[in-house]
Formats: C-alpha cells, structure tokens, sequence
C-alpha cells in the first residue's frame, strides 16, 4: 500500500469485512454436496472399477482419443449396484433431455454390462458419459480429455 494513501474509515473497513465475509459464505454454500443418502454414490475406487468393466464390456463404442469439442450430449448417472453385481437402480441427476435416445442407450448399456464386479456392499457410484455424435462416448472418470475449438 502506497504510504501516502489514506486508510479506509473504521465504518469502510466492517462494511468491506461484512462484504467480503458475506462473499465468502455464498462461495460456501454454493459448493455443497448431493445430499447424503442410504448407500449414497460417491465411492471413487469402486467408480474406476465400474468404469473399466464398461469400457471392457464396450470397446467399440469407446470414443479414442480427445473428444470433439462439441459433444452431442453429456449427462450424469447415479448407478446402484448391489452386492451380486446386478444393477440395482439408475437415477439421472442431469439427463440429456435434448436427446432422449441416449438416455435410453445409456440405460441398456448399463443394464446389459451387469454383472459388474461384485462389491462387498452395496455401493453405487456417480458418472459423467461424454457422448459424441457417432453414439461413441466416454466416461469422465477415464476420458483422455477433450480439443479446445
């Protein structure tokens, strides 16, 4: 700060502390986590491993390389596994509603992977598909990235 600069009045000072504390707790609160649920997604070893048995299920549908820069369309799914490896729900916390065909394609290539490793609990676990217009995707936890444009 400049020595010959005049410091902020007592009153400017708690007005830019109220500011900036104010700023600081909606950074906060804008940042919180899917609520917690009974066996709620969110296992990262078992996810790798899911995605892996995907792209092993799947190889010539998985997109090589870096995607496009415009995907077609890029969705979110909670899948449940239960202890068997069946699949035991899918919930969409963000469906490409623009394109409900690759809902629905998602969804059967799900389903028909099962059996998926088994895990000692039921667990579940959250995924972004990355899907291109030639119907090859990839899952966020394993994608090579994508070109800028």
């Amino acid at each position: 700060m400049n020595p010959t600069t005049p410091l902020p009045s007592l009153a400017g000072r708690r007005q830019l502390l109220t500011l900036a504390t104010t700023g600081a707790a909606m950074l906060v609160a804008g940042c919180q986590l899917l609520p917690a649920r009974h066996g709620a997604a969110g296992d990262p070893v078992y996810r790798r491993t899911a995605a892996n048995h995907l792209y092993r299920k799947y190889p010539e549908r998985i997109h090589k390389g870096k995607l496009p820069p415009m995907l077609y369309a890029i969705g979110v799914l909670e899948v449940m596994v239960d202890t068997s490896g069946r699949v035991a729900s899918l919930r969409w916390l963000r469906a490409p509603s623009h394109a409900p065909e690759v809902v629905s394609q998602i969804e059967r290539l799900v389903r028909q992977a099962a059996p998926f490793p088994a895990p000692a609990t039921r667990t579940g676990y959250i995924d972004t598909w990355l899907w291109d217009r030639s119907g090859r995707f990839q899952l966020d936890t394993l994608t090579e990235g994508q070109l800028s444009g």
